[in-house]
């Protein structure tokens, strides 16, 4: 997605007040506002979600391999040299 500079960004805003008018402006405004907010929070919580899942999947490969290294520390106690 490209960057919208300052120039875009003020012919966006002229385009937006010819065609809502100067009083249905800021409740547009305020509604893209709290849409942005509330995409931002999900996408958050999403990304949370997914961390803690990577974090899991991770423990359990450690907690498998610490398993693996008793159980061949064990057999090696067990077997006569």
């Amino acid at each position: 997605m490209p960057n919208i500079g300052f120039p875009e960004l003020i012919l966006i805003l002229i385009i937006a007040l010819l065609i809502f008018g100067p009083k249905k402006l800021p409740e547009i405004g305020k509604s893209i506002g709290k849409a942005i907010s509330e995409l931002k929070r999900a996408s958050n919580e999403l990304k949370e979600t997914i961390e803690d899942e990577i974090r899991a999947e991770e423990i359990k490969k450690f907690e498998e391999s610490l398993e693996s290294e008793i159980g061949r520390n064990e057999e090696e106690k067990e077997t006569p040299q």
